[in-house]
């Protein structure tokens, strides 16, 4: 008898095959892709509006920052939502989630109720499931990162079962040190490299005074999603549009091959004026500079 789960994983697997055809899983040029995060307010007020103008702006594709459990993305159902991005010539790659630790009575979070998520992610075609971040309350010792990478390996098999891809998104709070090792190395080691992929903020590992390309060389293919976000050339190191501030990134998209890069998203956590701006400027470089 077929079950939902192997339902659900078979249509994924065919879904993201007809969405990469013929490069399978390899780093498509065509699609620009946006945090919805950046756009935030206005996906709270009208989600469906905002949908159509990130649409006229130009990308193509989009990463959700908002699962409520509940079978909900941005008060939809996957069946809705899926109709409203395809209505809008739109693809959701990626959705990010919460580990959970530091709230037990939150649905759809990776330590609670997290089968439901992978389905309802399955049932919206999503290929990658994405860890956000860690609340202070849920970072502690190195041996409790080495905790959260297990968490994580548990949780990315349940996604691979689903035929999607579980990975962690980082902060600069991964690169403070314990005892001369970085919490972001912990999580790296004590996680499956199969089950656990990463997806690099741009911003915040230069933030932290990281080398993003040094990383892809130690951990080559770990790193199938990127976050495009530039720091402003100010002593406040703020965030700014794509091309604007002082990553550079066309010596990173040089080495995408090393990283395994798969897809990336423009995500702009505060903005001067209005977001919609900052993000027609983000793809005005990008398209120009980068693919």
């Amino acid at each position: 008898m077929t079950t939902r789960r192997s339902f659900l994983k078979t249509s994924a697997v065919l879904s993201a095959g007809l969405l990469v055809a013929p490069r399978l899983f390899a780093y498509d040029k065509k699609y620009i892709g946006l945090q919805l995060y950046t756009v935030r307010d206005a996906m709270t007020k009208d989600p469906t509006g905002t949908l159509a103008k990130v649409a006229k702006v130009g990308y193509n594709s989009v990463e959700g920052a908002t699962y409520t459990g509940n079978e909900l993305f941005y008060g939809m159902s996957p069946a809705v939502f899926s109709k409203v991005l395809k209505d809008n010539g739109l693809i959701m790659l990626s959705s990010h989630y919460r580990l959970g630790e530091d709230g037990p009575t939150m649905k759809g979070t990776i330590l609670n109720d997290w089968d439901k998520a992978v389905d309802d992610a399955a049932a919206l075609g999503l290929k990658y499931m994405i860890c956000a971040w860690l609340s202070p309350a849920e970072r502690g010792t190195l041996d409790h990162y080495k905790q959260v990478g297990e968490e994580l390996t548990k949780a990315g098999d349940t996604c691979k079962k689903a035929g999607i891809q579980l990975c962690y998104h980082n902060h600069d709070f991964e690169f403070i040190q314990e005892g001369g090792k970085y919490p972001y190395e912990m999580l790296l080691i004590n996680s499956d490299p199969n089950l656990v992929k990463m997806e690099m903020d741009m911003y915040w590992m230069t933030k932290a005074k990281q080398d993003p390309i040094a990383r892809f060389e130690e951990y080559p293919g770990r790193f199938p999603l990127w976050h495009l976000k530039d720091m402003d050339n100010t002593p406040k190191q703020m965030f700014t549009e794509v091309g604007n501030g002082i990553i550079d990134f066309k010596n990173i998209f040089k080495h995408a091959k090393k990283a395994g890069l798969q897809y990336f998203f423009v995500e702009q956590d505060v903005c001067p004026g209005d977001p919609f701006d900052s993000i027609t400027k983000s793809i005005t470089y990008i398209k120009s500079n980068l693919v």
